[in-house]
């Protein structure tokens, strides 16, 4: 409502009432209540979620977005999967266009999960519940779940060895889950009918619809109590504070064209084709388009992302780059141009090649995003993150015969983070863009037959700076009845943790089998002759002892076996990539360097090596008998930095 001369903070408040319907004060309640309606429907759905994903791991997003009239606008989301909230406003927008608004009634839920119209992959299901006024849709009260199979060749559906749509799983074009509240048979059939947890499913249905309902009960008592045109208002105002704030952001960045990329490994046929993200950031004043003409054809199999993904990527990247207070709306890509041709890696195209592993490519985006612009940032820039959650996906059968699966628990889902110019790297996270939650250890254990043995962090694995790049994570399982195992560790020949102002990369990760032993609940060993015995996943190796060797060694291909059968007794090792560093790592304080040696994030020969800090003592025995040796450490840097 404002121009890119007027902040909403300058204008009267009589321009803010005539823009809005409502006083500054008023909007600022309502937002707020909004707010906290999605977080009351997350809440429900999270206290209620039988589904291990939904229930542990927080795959889901709740939004609330304006009428037809309107343009769809998302203006208020939960603080839950980023890569949903991306896409949901134009979800949304497609799935009732398709659908036709004119054909919604009262307690309708109009469902879609097919990635060309709405983004992400076939198991996140758009569930869409119109709210109306005096027979008119005033608003739309939205979530977007992840189903933990919706069919397909692979159950749980992450592979990347699926080569076309058809093998990918069940696709739902816009369709009616629920009509005037009552379940519509033909379409609940349907999906259990082509699902294999359809048991575990269909209680999580019941609880979005119910949490669709408090949503639309939640906006209804808002527009009753303060009015239609003030609730219509403050949709508005939330997308123009969005839209002004990244405005403001993008005209802190000198003008000019930057270009940046980022490399991910292979797909699932074969190691004979790498896969680059080629981005041309163009920035004029106010505005900013991302240009990803030269990014590789969309790749064989299903490691590909749609041009909706790719647009949450880089409202990501730029939010994160330069002002991570911008809140998510529609209204944060309004000053931001995207143009990429269609059927490359991050605009794929059906049949072949397929979506599922979107947010693996669209990952990319944000990395290549990061290494343009850091360079210009200079000490606001932002170190890269481990790029790739090296999912796991895994089922078989118990002793009984009964069925199970494990996805998204034991591979390298969580990592570390980049350092900034506020400090270190968190050592354990999610990607930039995810936001999800880490499954306990009871947990992972209760529902599969799986022991976790580790789940640490690895030394001397973040990337070195005057502020550490977060160490990589290191995670042992041991499974305990035959499975087959799906891993797509999609970016371990290149770090992913970029440096930055000065900062070094994060190493980068790999992931190993180690068939079963005598004993059966043994403990892997961490240094590099334990290697020798591993049937290798993934990860640039040294081709005799089979351990990291970045530099040297030789890259093993994570789907060399398509489906990796293990038998009791096999641990599963994966080891992330690790977060860059931020500043000269020689501008590090000695005393820091000191914290993490004992602390074991960086060994004695580390800090030596990438930080120029003697440190004397046994970090094992007596880790506080340590101390820096400050005449060596002043004679080391000198030497090393010639200062």
């Amino acid at each position: 409502m404002t121009t890119v001369d007027t902040r909403l903070r300058d204008i009267s408040d009589d321009e803010f009432t005539a823009a809005y319907g409502s006083d500054r004060f008023t909007t600022a309640v309502i937002l707020n209540r909004l707010r906290y309606a999605v977080e009351h429907m997350s809440t429900g759905f999270m206290r209620e979620a039988f589904s291990p994903i939904i229930r542990d791991w927080y795959d889901f997003a709740c939004t609330i977005s304006g009428p037809p009239d309107r343009g769809y606008p998302m203006a208020v989301v939960s603080n839950s999967l980023v890569v949903f909230l991306g896409t949901l406003g134009d979800a949304v927008r497609n799935t009732v266009e398709e659908y036709g608004p004119e054909n919604l009634s009262p307690g309708d839920v109009l469902i879609c999960n097919d990635p060309y119209r709405g983004g992400t992959h076939v198991n996140d299901v758009c569930f869409i519940r119109p709210v109306f006024v005096d027979g008119e849709i005033v608003s739309f009260v939205n979530m977007r779940a992840h189903q933990l199979d919706m069919g397909g060749t692979v159950p749980g559906g992450f592979s990347a060895t699926k080569s076309n749509v058809y093998e990918n799983g069940l696709v739902i074009p816009p369709v009616l889950l629920w009509a005037k509240d009552e379940p519509v048979r033909s379409t609940f059939s349907l999906i259990f009918d082509n699902t294999r947890w359809g048991g575990m499913l269909l209680p999580d249905f019941k609880s979005i619809h119910q949490q669709l309902k408090l949503g639309e009960q939640l906006v209804l008592e808002n527009i009753e109590r303060y009015g239609l045109d003030a609730y219509l208002g403050t949709l508005t105002y939330a997308c123009d504070t969005s839209a002004e704030r990244m405005r403001e952001a993008i005209a802190l960045v000198p003008d000019g064209d930057y270009t940046g990329s980022a490399v991910i490994d292979a797909d699932g046929l074969d190691d004979s084709v790498d896969y680059t993200v080629k981005v041309t950031l163009r920035k004029r004043g106010q505005d900013i388009e991302v240009d990803l003409d030269g990014t590789s054809p969309q790749a064989r199999t299903c490691i590909n992302c749609g041009v909706l993904d790719t647009k949450t990527a880089v409202g990501v990247a730029l939010t994160m780059l330069l002002d991570p207070e911008v809140p998510f709306t529609s209204g944060t890509w309004r000053t931001i141009d995207l143009a990429t041709p269609p059927g490359t890696l991050v605009s794929s195209l059906p049949p072949d090649g397929g979506i599922m592993m979107f947010w693996e490519a669209s990952g990319a985006v944000v990395s290549a995003i990061f290494d343009a612009l850091n360079p210009v940032l200079g000490e606001k820039g932002v170190a890269g993150d481990y790029g790739s959650t090296n999912t796991h996906n895994a089922s078989g059968l118990t002793a009984d015969g009964t069925p199970w699966t494990s996805a998204t628990q034991c591979g390298g889902e969580h990592g570390p983070w980049g350092a900034t110019k506020d400090g270190d790297g968190d050592s354990y996270t999610v990607l930039f863009f995810l936001n999800n939650l880490d499954p306990a250890t009871e947990t992972i254990e209760h529902d599969s037959p799986v022991v976790m043995l580790r789940k640490e962090h690895a030394i001397d694995t973040g990337g070195a700076g005057t502020f550490r790049g977060g160490a990589a994570n290191l995670k042992d399982t041991l499974w305990l009845s035959d499975a087959s195992h799906y891993l797509s560790p999609f970016r371990t020949k290149v770090p992913s943790g970029v440096g930055a102002n000065g900062g070094q990369a994060g190493p980068t990760g790999a992931m190993w089998f180690f068939p079963p032993g005598e004993d059966e609940r043994r403990l892997l060993g961490t240094g590099t002759d334990v290697y020798a015995g591993s049937v290798p996943v993934a990860g640039v190796l040294d081709p005799e002892s089979k351990a990291l060797d970045p530099e040297n060694g030789v890259y093993h291909y994570f789907a060399s076996e398509p489906v990796w059968k293990t038998t009791p007794g096999t641990i599963l090792r994966c080891v992330t990539n690790g977060g860059g560093g931020w500043g000269d790592p020689f501008e590090r304080d000695p005393a820091r360097v000191l914290a993490d040696v004992r602390n074991e994030y960086v060994s004695v020969e580390g800090a030596a090596r990438d930080y120029g800090v003697v440190v004397t003592g046994d970090p094992h025995h007596d880790p506080e008998g340590l101390r820096v040796d400050e005449q060596a450490t002043e004679k080391l840097r000198t030497k090393r930095t010639g200062k």
